[in-house]
């Protein structure tokens, strides 16, 4: 390998997270036609997904220690407490609830 100069690879050898003895590791070969933009690209959509995935995690894990307090709906009479963890979740919020947090995303996504 340390012969084989004429690897498309090698144009990845000096990124942040090469390390011996294994150097640039691409086992799908993702990045074998060495466009820096494409390899660029999907660096950043690993650390989005990274992060929507620690938030998600969060997600999950934070109602089982704390609830808001107060009303999810008012009309409905509906308390956070009442609503219960993980996918049962899914549904007792009302679906007007899902359209502002599907709603609020898109705004996230388009702004940032």
């Amino acid at each position: 390998w340390a012969l084989y100069t004429d690897s498309p690879l090698r144009a990845f050898e000096n990124e942040l997270g090469v390390q011996e003895p294994v150097g640039f590791w691409d086992p799908l070969g993702f990045t074998a036609d060495g466009d820096e933009a494409a390899f660029k690209r999907r660096r950043s959509v690993e650390l989005k997904h990274g992060r929507v995935c620690m938030a998600a995690a969060m997600g999950y894990i934070t109602p089982e220690y704390y609830k808001f307090p107060g009303y999810l709906s008012p009309s409905l009479g509906l308390k956070f407490s009442d609503v219960p963890n993980g996918l049962a979740a899914l549904s007792k919020v009302p679906s007007l609830g899902w359209v502002q947090i599907v709603f609020f995303a898109g705004v996230i996504e388009g702004a940032f």
